[in-house]
């Protein structure tokens, strides 16, 4: 596992709209996530009670609508995973006797010409960050959407974006990580397929 973190780039950055986004982020998703591990798990961090902060609860509940996406969801607009229950969810994850490999996804915020980008990184999320938040850091793989400006009145900035921005980026995230496990699945056929000739 830590030889595959060590030969993947340390930041991948892509802009929500651009041309064949979900192909080329479902490119980044095949080098960083191990599709193959025996325990993946993706928790989507957020509130449904803040637009910009909804980002991870709403990729969350797309991921469960896939029906072809086998990985356990923590986190959807139904049963956020936020500030108040992320510590005990987090413990009872590193508990399981079978080690969970987490891939946390989460709104931040940035420049205000960033916004719109999707940036994956191996590492923990610190979810909470942007709002002066103390909370336990989260993950093996991140996921960020930068959906408003930072700097100033965070949650207020937050509180105020733009549903629509976090609704589409969540639908790139959750289609291309679907898209990212399909590859997977037929690459492995192919190569099983190639080995039985």
């Amino acid at each position: 596992m830590t030889s595959q973190l060590n030969s993947i780039p340390q930041v991948s950055t892509i802009y929500y709209k651009e041309t064949g986004v979900i192909w080329r982020l479902s490119n980044y998703f095949l080098e960083y996530i191990p599709f193959d591990h025996t325990n993946l798990v993706f928790c989507c961090i957020g509130t449904d009670r803040s637009t910009g902060d909804a980002l991870g609860p709403m990729t969350g509940s797309f991921l469960t609508q896939l029906v072809s996406f086998p990985f356990e969801i923590v986190g959807t607009l139904d049963n956020p995973l936020h500030a108040l229950n992320l510590e005990e969810t987090t413990n009872i994850l590193y508990d399981s006797p079978d080690k969970p490999f987490i891939v946390a996804i989460d709104a931040c915020l940035g420049n205000a010409n960033n916004i719109g980008e999707i940036i994956i990184h191996p590492g923990p999320l610190y979810p909470g960050k942007a709002v002066k938040k103390d909370l336990p850091p989260i993950g093996e793989i991140s996921i960020k959407a930068i959906v408003n400006i930072g700097g100033f009145m965070e949650y207020n900035v937050l509180q105020s974006t733009r549903l629509n921005l976090t609704f589409e980026m969540g639908k790139v995230i959750s289609r291309s990580l679907l898209l990212a496990w399909h590859r997977y699945n037929l690459k492995n056929n192919s190569n099983y397929n190639t080995n039985k000739n």
